[in-house]
């Protein structure tokens, strides 16, 4: 039973260490202006827009990641392939967050983003899955209200990326719409 503590013990390590190289990436793409001005940051607000959301999505998917890890008994392959999957998706978020502030919050960027949000979101309905069907200690009644949870959030995504399409500030809105149901991990408290 002691190593199978510590190989879930190391995976969620190791996906503690993917997050924080994401975020230091992340962070990196910002960059000051050359002009020593704060009129000069008011041209930058879609990078700190599309920072923040990223960083909080991080941030969410984080808390979420780390609930569900406390809740995994010994991790099989297909989990720890399935960790893998929901970490590399997580991984291009700092591509498609510069993308959005390079381009001024344009559509295509946007639906890119809301799609990445959807595939990221996939994975994780996956590892939730996975971790919530072994758990002997978690209830019908949390299985049912994670499975509603991750639907309702599949749904917004999804429809941030068709509304992007035209309107890409308001898709952005309804992914942090999405965000919102994802604040609190435990769904049955």
């Amino acid at each position: 039973m002691g190593e199978e503590k510590a190989t879930a013990h190391r995976l969620a390590g190791y996906s503690d260490a993917v997050f924080a190289v994401i975020v230091t990436i992340m962070v990196l793409e910002l960059k000051a202006p050359d002009v020593a001005a704060f009129s000069a940051l008011l041209p930058l607000w879609p990078t700190a827009a599309s920072y923040v959301l990223s960083y909080l999505f991080i941030a969410v998917i984080w808390i979420n990641h780390h609930h569900l890890m406390r809740l995994a008994g010994p991790p099989t392959l297909g989990f720890m392939w399935t960790n893998f999957l929901h970490l590399f998706l997580v991984s291009l978020l700092p591509f498609a967050t510069s993308w959005v502030a390079r381009t001024g919050l344009a559509s295509a960027p946007v639906v890119f983003y809301a799609g990445l949000f959807v595939c990221i979101d996939i994975a994780y309905n996956l590892f939730e899955w996975q971790v919530l069907a072994g758990g002997e200690h978690v209830g019908e009644r949390t299985r049912r209200l994670a499975r509603r949870r991750s639907l309702a959030v599949l749904a917004i995504f999804a429809t941030a990326g068709l509304v992007a399409m035209t309107a890409p500030r308001v898709g952005l809105g309804l992914v942090c719409a999405g965000l919102i149901l994802h604040l609190r991990p435990d769904v049955a408290g």
